[in-house]
Parts: structure tokens; sequence; C-alpha cells
């Protein structure tokens, strides 16, 4: 994976995240795109996991549904966008031969 890559995967999903653990993933799925959704879908399962509203009546009130809802949107806008590693300044290595034939002249 190079260093644009790794610097996409970083800004989408958050600058903290372990490097060594996005490099595993992609050598594992080939594609930035679906590292970060792999990420992002692991956190929301263990979200979810939890109850996601915990009440203490006069105590306290803890709510995380706005922080499920905001990594399924962020999933969401991922899958939209074109990652580094599949944008056509990425796919410069590849060669296409084209055959040349004469044209008869007139």
């Amino acid at each position: 994976m190079n260093s644009d890559v790794l610097r996409w995967l970083q800004a989408q999903l958050g600058a903290d995240t372990d490097a060594t653990d996005l490099t595993t993933r992609y050598e594992r799925l080939h594609s930035a795109k679906a590292v970060a959704l792999e990420v992002l879908h692991e956190r929301l399962a263990a979200l979810v996991a939890e109850p996601l509203k915990v009440t203490v009546n006069g105590v306290a009130t803890i709510d995380n549904s706005a922080n499920a809802t905001a990594l399924e949107r962020r999933a969401a806008q991922i899958a939209d966008e074109t990652p580094p590693d599949e944008s056509p300044a990425a796919r410069h290595n590849h060669l296409i031969a084209v055959h040349l034939c004469p044209r008869p002249r007139r």
C-alpha cells in the first residue's frame, strides 16, 4: 500500500487508526474502499452489540444511537467516493497493446 492510500484511509477513519492494521487489511482485501468499509462495519457492530441507550432515572442518560447513524452515513459516503487506488492516476501502470493496420490508399 502506498502512502497516498494510507493517508486517505486515515483521513476517512481517523488519524489514530493503526497503520499496521490498515496495511494488513489492505494486503488481504486489495482495495482501500473495502478496508474502510470493513473497519466502519466492525465499529458499527461493536457499537450495536451494546445497548444504544442507557438511562439511570434522575442520574444520567447515555445515547449512542446518533453514533450508529453517523457510522452508517460515513459508510454510505465512502461507498460513493473514489479512493486513490481506484483513481485514473493509480491505473497508470497498465499497458494496452493496439494493433495498427495500414489503410488502403485511394
